[in-house]
């Protein structure tokens, strides 16, 4: 654990608006964030920004060794890191706007599950745009996406500016209890039913509700 946020916290300091914190994430957060992963049958589960790992450890542990587990990391120390201490995991050292074209070169269509440690705040408006159309395009009808926003900027223009990004790609929103346990504390985002043409540019105004849940 020691090593881990020593990892962490000098990643951050050498690339902090692609990090985005200075501490890895807490098991209580990875319990709740993680809570879509089913417990039977063989989902494809996706974690976008896996950093060094805190939520992929509880996906692998939830999985059991079914399925295909996916982990997107654009920071190459931090997916080498991953893939030695996960190497049952498919780690993946790439842009998360590709996706699609990850899940395919795997043979997969769509993932059951997209889970995202990705430092949105950090995002410039484009980026964070694109990374979603990526996300809801990539996940099936029927599927889960969660992330998690710290509780300290939720009314920031940025978290602001996630809610109203989640809310135009996806029918349904919720947003969880906040997780004291943290640091910071934070709140899960948990969104199913992805409105697909909003990645080919076609304009959707759709019914949703941001509730808390669990």
């Amino acid at each position: 654990m020691a090593n881990e946020k020593l990892t962490f916290l000098t990643q951050f300091v050498r690339q902090p608006m692609s990090v985005g914190a200075i501490a890895p994430s807490s098991a209580a957060l990875a319990d709740k964030i993680t809570a879509p992963v089913p417990r039977t049958g063989d989902p494809v589960v996706v974690e976008l920004g896996p950093g060094t790992g805190s939520f992929t450890g509880e996906i692998q542990r939830r999985l059991g060794g079914r399925g295909h587990q996916l982990a997107i990391e654009i920071n190459t120390d931090f997916a080498e890191a991953l893939s030695r201490r996960y190497p049952a995991v498919d780690v993946i050292s790439d842009d998360a706007r590709k996706l699609r074209e990850l899940l395919a070169a795997r043979g997969h269509r769509q993932a059951d599950v997209i889970v995202s440690g990705l430092p949105w705040a950090a995002f410039q408006e484009r980026l964070q745009q694109n990374l979603l159309d990526a996300v809801a395009d990539g996940l099936a009808d029927d599927g889960a996406f969660t992330t998690f926003a710290y509780l300290f900027a939720i009314w920031t223009p940025p978290a602001a500016r996630l809610r109203t990004a989640l809310r135009a790609r996806f029918e349904e929103v919720t947003l969880g209890r906040t997780v004291w346990a943290n640091v910071p504390p934070a709140l899960v985002y948990h969104c199913r039913r992805p409105i697909r043409t909003h990645a080919h540019g076609t304009a959707h105004d759709p019914v949703s509700a941001a509730t808390t849940t669990d």
